[in-house]
């Protein structure tokens, strides 16, 4: 297994902190948000490499943190704006050809903070033996309406995905965590072919559910999506780290 970190945005509603440095190298609590991430998945002993795909804006910046890792790469998308960004969808694709990926893969953004261990759902992936997403419950029909909203069975299996529907179908929101199957990686070209939205990386899972077998597991715990200072503030103010 493979990880993919997506880090190529330009977090402009992070500005200025963010404006010539990327955010998922803003610390929390005396330490990156990647390094959170990076070494909690690494502790699974699953996954036999990293690669961070970003812009060229932040490369040299990625690749001077990583040059002591030994197990990650860094992938330069060529883009220099915010207005020229390939999006998500085109962004894992072109990892996928750049490091010539043929392998189960975890895909996760690299600006979200979680307070259990992603082993919890490398473990479920590997017992469902399909790709999968992660959900977590959100009563607030707002922020449903800028989120990924699944539609999941009595088998946790994903039957829908809708970005930011304007009338949701279910409570449950999908995070910016999946894990594709190798046969399901290699459908990610034809999604971007048939007309899957680019921008979100749900849109790719939105195509998936209808093109494969995917199964969804109820988060069991918290997120801090590091979307704005304010969220920023609050993740160094109160997030306690990873528990097991």
């Amino acid at each position: 297994m493979k990880c993919l970190i997506l880090a190529a945005g330009y977090a402009t509603r992070l500005y200025p902190l963010t404006e010539n440095y990327p955010k998922p190298l803003l610390k929390i609590k005396g330490k990156a948000i990647l390094d959170w991430l990076i070494e909690d998945i690494r502790s699974s002993g699953k996954v036999e490499r990293f690669m961070v795909v970003t812009n060229h804006r932040f490369a040299e910046i990625f690749q001077e943190w990583a040059k002591d890792r030994n197990d990650i790469d860094i992938i330069d998308d060529l883009t220099g704006s915010n207005e020229t960004r390939l999006g998500a969808v085109r962004d894992i694709q072109y990892a996928i050809e750049q490091a010539g990926i043929d392998d189960d893969l975890l895909v996760i953004a690299g600006d979200n903070l979680l307070d259990f261990s992603l082993c919890y759902f490398i473990d479920y992936v590997q017992a469902k033996d399909t790709s999968c997403t992660m959900r977590y419950r959100e009563t607030a029909k707002e922020k449903l309406q800028r989120a990924g909203v699944s539609v999941v069975d009595a088998d946790e299996r994903l039957l829908e995905l809708e970005e930011k529907p304007a009338e949701p179908k279910s409570e449950w929101c999908t995070p910016p965590f999946y894990f594709y199957k190798a046969e399901d990686v290699r459908k990610i070209g034809m999604a971007i072919d048939e007309g899957c939205g680019t921008d979100a990386p749900g849109s790719l899972v939105a195509w998936m559910c209808k093109n494969s077998v995917i199964h969804s597991m109820e988060m069991p715990g918290n997120r801090y999506d590091i979307g704005n200072l304010e969220n920023y503030r609050d993740a160094q103010e109160n997030y306690q780290g990873i528990r097991n």
